[in-house]
């Protein structure tokens, strides 16, 4: 890199050695970090439980379960969680609610619009707002819904306008 000093009429021309130094510094602390694996020691000890290390395990006298891995052959697994899958007693009693909803669909249609009607309209109250309130049914006051609550309430109005909505 090259420094111009105005003196005058005449420029200067002055390499900066502090930033060539810099920045060969900086080259050197790249390409050697990058040049060098980790090592990481994986082995099962007597109790079964398996241990990851950058350092070898003791010595011992069975090193033949010690493996070793380098950090840029790992590639990493994707984070998130899975769904939960049903058990078998809720999907039986999904179908006895299937079947409720079917009675009350063929008995009273009024009634099943009704249904209809007030699940839609609470579903979109409960996605519309995080924060709500509910009547507490023993004490007759207002408490504050949790988050379970409301994804509860959000889950049981899907399936009442699934039953009762034949649009």
């Amino acid at each position: 890199m090259i420094k111009t000093i105005k003196t005058g009429y005449a420029k200067l021309l002055f390499p900066t050695y502090t930033a060539t130094l810099a920045s060969t510094f900086l080259l050197l602390a790249v390409s050697s970090s990058s040049a060098q694996a980790n090592i990481i020691y994986t082995w099962v000890d007597d109790s079964g439980v398996t241990h990851y290390s950058q350092q070898p395990p003791e010595q011992r006298e069975n090193q033949a379960n010690t493996d070793k891995l380098y950090s840029e052959d790992l590639n990493p697994k994707q984070i998130g969680t899975v769904a939960p899958s049903s058990p078998v007693t809720q999907v039986q009693a999904q179908t006895d609610l299937e079947k409720k909803a079917a009675a009350i669909n063929q008995a009273d249609s009024e009634q099943a619009k009704q249904i209809c009607k007030n699940a839609r309209h609470s579903l979109n109250v409960l996605t519309t707002h995080a924060k709500l309130n509910k009547k507490n049914k023993q004490t007759g006051e207002m408490v504050a819904m949790t988050e379970e609550q409301r994804q509860a309430s959000i889950s049981e109005q899907k399936e009442r306008v699934k039953l009762f909505c034949t649009k």
